[in-house]
């Protein structure tokens, strides 16, 4: 028993010696629970490592990563307008030579097919004479315009490169207030950048940005240089084109607007099909019914959309749409303000006829209206948002 005791107590004695020995020459090799001592003998403690691939709890990484490749950065740039006295020879002695330095633009885009579309914002692109989009990878090229669309402040660019990631587009009708959300963009040319909010309300219109609107206001950071960016939710699936913000200093304060995903698409499918988008159009002056305008034109109705002007043989005067009318309804839908009546008008094929709900004084009647092409708007110079 005695040996027994003496071969523990000299086993003990050179683990206790071998133990003192790494502790002063190797301190990390004996450090428990994340424990981490300064040079001072201070012991601090440090979370353990995560497990691999673990994310830690309401991490949005997997969205961010999985869309931001597919998010690209847009610079153009314009020739100056050249001074029309430039070649007069006294002027350029008494002034010297007056010609400006080219206007250059930012913005962001969003890769949405392996041929090489990006869906990105009018005012982003709109009389550049040179379009140059960098890819998060950091390749770049030169991109030419396949279409636009001032109506919805949307463009489609194409540029000529292989193995180009792809968006995911999502269901931006299934999006819900509180929902989380990401823009990702460009803002200030400082580099691609992901930031976070929820949705702030949807349907947003009236706002005097495009002719027609239904935006998704989020309160993500949006700055410039984010127009033509993504916005997607947490599976990093694009649900709007980031487009405009309101601001008082020209930064971000919270109410930021997106055009939705769905509109985006009829957009890209018309362009992409026809060169443009076409939608219907009936020559009338709609209004949002008053007090006061429902008793100028003796109107009875409760809802709908009051026509206080018809173009002269415009489509909806050839159906028989007089001044006073009431329209309640367009192929089925109500209608009950200016803005959906545009909406709804819009979305008809030009061309063929579409039935129209009317309130006339006490008569309700149905007249089939057949919209012609919606005529393009006169090319108006926007300010880079």
């Amino acid at each position: 028993m005695r040996r027994y005791w003496l071969v523990f107590s000299q086993a003990v004695t050179v683990l206790v010696a071998a133990y003192f020995v790494i502790a002063t020459l190797q301190p990390d090799w004996v450090r428990r629970g994340g424990g981490a001592s300064l040079a001072t003998g201070v012991t601090l403690l440090e979370s353990p490592a995560p497990a691999a691939g673990a994310l830690p709890a309401g991490s949005l990484r997997q969205a961010a990563q999985r869309a931001s490749a597919a998010v690209v950065s847009i610079n153009t740039s314009k020739a100056a307008p050249r001074n029309p006295h430039a070649n007069d020879p006294w002027f350029r002695f008494f002034f010297g030579d007056q010609d400006g330095q080219p206007q250059v633009g930012l913005g962001s885009g969003v890769i949405i097919s392996p041929d090489g579309y990006i869906l990105t914002n009018n005012h982003v692109v709109e009389g550049a004479d040179e379009i140059e989009v960098t890819l998060n990878d950091s390749r770049t090229a030169r991109a030419k315009v396949i279409g636009t669309d001032p109506d919805t402040d949307l463009a489609v660019l194409r540029i000529g490169l292989d193995r180009l990631p792809v968006i995911t587009l999502g269901n931006s009708d299934s999006l819900q207030v509180g929902d989380q959300v990401l823009a990702i963009g460009n803002p200030f040319g400082v580099g691609q950048t992901v930031t976070s909010g929820i949705v702030s309300a949807l349907g947003r219109n009236q706002l005097g940005i495009n002719t027609f609107e239904n935006f998704i206001q989020t309160d993500a950071a949006i700055n410039p240089g984010n127009s033509g960016g993504a916005l997607v939710d947490v599976g990093g699936n694009l649900m709007g084109i980031n487009t405009a913000i309101y601001s008082r200093s020209g930064g971000s304060m919270g109410i930021g607007f997106a055009i939705p995903v769905s509109t985006a698409r009829q957009v890209l499918e018309g362009i992409v099909k026809e060169g443009v988008v076409r939608r219907g159009w009936i020559g009338v002056e709609p209004a949002d019914l008053s007090p006061d305008l429902m008793e100028t034109f003796g109107v009875r109705a409760k809802s709908g959309v009051l026509i206080t002007g018809v173009l002269q043989n415009g489509p909806a005067a050839q159906a028989g749409v007089r001044p006073g009318d009431v329209i309640v309804g367009v192929a089925g839908k109500p209608v009950a303000t200016v803005s959906e009546l545009l909406t709804a008008v819009a979305a008809l094929k030009p061309g063929e006829a579409a039935p129209f709900r009317v309130q006339r004084r006490d008569d309700a009647l149905q007249l089939n209206v057949t919209p012609g092409q919606r005529p393009r708007p006169p090319a108006q110079a926007r300010p880079q948002r």
